[in-house]
């Protein structure tokens, strides 16, 4: 049986994936080591990727020693699919152009594509009739139902530490207690 978006629309007016029904905030991401755990990747695959421009983060980018990539929801899900892609065998290029696809489009708009591949290629479907039209042809092809991985991530990421890309300065997130004390204790100059 081929999933498509209908599961967005329950009976109660609801939204199953996303309950309280937003999206998730385009500024809260999360690290890269709860990025690879979410997604079910290795860290040297997660760094690999993003030098390669396969899949980088989206929120912020790793800028000097010390820096944070923050991936968005998004990012993670594109990271799965990507997982899964490699799992069963398509090649790097192939990923590379449904990739693309999956960039180009908003999260909620991913939740009906389903990606189907014969090994070589990569197909998108977003309707029963294109999944018919492509059986049609008698090849073998495993499909990705990209709103399955949806929902294996939400069901998983509120474990995980988030964080918001638009805090106020650095200075004042890293600012520690001594220095906090420091600064109310020392006299205003008149």
């Amino acid at each position: 049986m081929v999933e498509n978006a209908s599961w967005l629309d329950t009976e109660q007016g609801g939204d199953e994936l996303f309950p309280d029904a937003a999206l998730p905030d385009e500024l809260v991401g999360y690290r890269g080591r709860a990025a690879c755990q979410i997604a079910g990747i290795t860290y040297r695959q997660l760094d690999y990727w993003a030098r390669t421009d396969l899949v980088g983060p989206s929120i912020r980018l790793a800028e000097g020693s010390g820096s944070q990539r923050l991936y968005s929801f998004k990012d993670i899900l594109v990271l799965k699919v990507v997982k899964r892609l490699l799992d069963a065998g398509v090649s790097l290029h192939n990923i590379r152009i449904a990739v693309e696809h999956l960039r180009s489009r908003g999260v909620r708009d991913l939740a009906g594509v389903t990606l189907f591949s014969d090994g070589t290629t990569v197909y998108e479907c977003t309707s029963a009739e294109e999944v018919v039209d492509l059986l049609r042809g008698g090849q073998g092809v495993f499909g990705i139902a990209v709103s399955g991985a949806m929902r294996e991530i939400s069901g998983t990421i509120s474990d995980f530490p988030a964080e918001r890309a638009d805090k106020a300065g650095r200075g004042s997130e890293t600012e520690d207690e001594l220095s906090r004390r420091r600064r109310t204790r020392q006299p205003e100059s008149s």
